[in-house]
């Protein structure tokens, strides 16, 4: 273990065990972010009586949103409309400055792609204090490991749990100022230290469809996002049959059957198999086993194919930031581990390589690899002792 790192794991896993056995009560939520999703946190968390702010760094979508007749909730869900800065009622709190965002925060979400989250870790840093929990979610492959990394060498020194969930309570579409939701599967969670499960226990209050595993090794290897993603988004036209809902010649689909099970056919299933045996076999590698299964997680991350929980196809810039996002945050991190476990995932590289020539960029050098988060670990025992050293908490 180099040195760095065991500073880095020393001082990731200090607990106040007093602390940690106090059941926290979010009352007060701090969102980082202005995109679909930080709305959607932001609103779920008021419609549970906490008080709200919502930072973003970004004057036009703070003026969108202060334009805008507040979040509109449609579908499933706590539907209503959640409004900004009104004194008369409830409202969300919208700010510029990050530190009087979560200065009296409880919980604080982590919103965004994953090159946003490394940045409001590293500028959290020198604001964060004993007690509270910071929230990523989707967290995807070493999300929590890359957080605490971020905020170690950030110089962060406060006593606080990060929670890595691996989806939200719904599948959201975005009109304007309305997010039409369909209810989502569960999503595996932990918490980094591991052993806080009244973290978990008070988090299920605003995303209800968490499911407690034993530690972020665990969340993170079942992260099945980009393994059911990608060959839905990136394989199709003739030679690949897409689309589980056949359409007689001169029809057209119902906007219902619209949906991104509907891109997911026999062939694309047969990726999706593949890619989740190469998974598995790294997982096992490090000690996890238990994962969901191919189809397992295509329910998970595809939605209903129709009705209720359907996820709807996304655009084409939601489709791009996903294959950015699953490159850096779900293949490279699987493909980091492979390499020290001596296990090959060439089908995992191929869906780097394509993805990378779909966005005409070398994606992969910004992904998580063990390397870049303090891991220079020389073989896998070594490793999975330095990783555990840090879910567990021990010092």
């Amino acid at each position: 273990m180099s040195s760095d790192f065991a500073e880095f794991a020393e001082a990731a896993s200090q607990t106040r065990r007093a602390a940690a056995d106090t059941p926290p009560k979010f009352e007060r939520v701090a969102v980082l972010g202005g995109g679909d999703d930080a709305r959607l946190f932001a609103a779920l968390s008021l419609a549970q009586g906490c008080e709200v702010t919502l930072f973003s760094a970004y004057g036009s979508e703070l003026d969108a949103m202060r334009a805008s007749s507040g979040i509109a909730l449609r579908g499933d869900g706590p539907i209503g409309t959640y409004q900004f800065d009104r004194a008369d009622t409830p409202s969300i709190r919208l700010t510029a400055q990050i530190d009087a965002a979560v200065k009296d925060a409880d919980l604080i979400f982590l919103t965004g792609p994953i090159h946003k989250q490394r940045t409001y870790a590293m500028v959290l840093a020198d604001h964060l204090k004993d007690g509270q929990v910071v929230a990523l979610c989707p967290g995807r492959s070493l999300g929590a490991l890359e957080t605490a990394w971020y905020l170690r060498i950030g110089g962060a020194t406060a006593d606080i749990a990060i929670v890595e969930v691996q989806g939200a309570p719904f599948w959201f579409a975005a009109q304007g100022a309305v997010l039409t939701l369909s209810e989502r599967e569960p999503a595996v969670a932990a918490t980094l230290p591991r052993g806080r499960p009244q973290v978990l226990d008070a988090l299920s209050v605003i995303l209800p469809n968490i499911a407690p595993c034993e530690s972020v090794l665990t969340s993170g290897f079942a992260d099945g996002s980009a393994l059911v993603e990608f060959p839905a988004l990136l394989m199709g036209g003739p030679a690949l049959a897409s689309g589980a809902i056949q359409i007689p010649m001169g029809g057209a689909p119902l906007p219902e059957n619209e949906t991104f099970a509907s891109l997911i056919g026999p062939e694309q299933r047969s990726i999706i198999e593949a890619l989740a045996a190469e998974r598995h076999a790294v997982a096992a590698r490090f000690g996890v086993r238990d994962l969901p299964d191919a189809e397992g997680w295509i329910n998970q991350h595809a939605g209903a194919l129709k009705g209720r929980g359907r996820r709807a196809v996304p655009a084409l810039t939601e489709a791009k930031a996903l294959l950015r996002d699953g490159v850096i945050g779900s293949f490279v991190p699987l493909i980091s581990a492979a390499e020290l476990a001596s296990v090959d995932v060439p089908v995992s590289r191929s869906m780097v390589t394509l993805a990378s020539s779909v966005l005409g960029a070398d994606i992969a050098s910004a992904g998580r690899r063990l390397d870049t988060i303090g891991i220079r670990a020389a073989d896998i025992d070594a490793a999975r002792s330095a990783m555990d050293a840090i879910a567990t908490g021990a010092r």
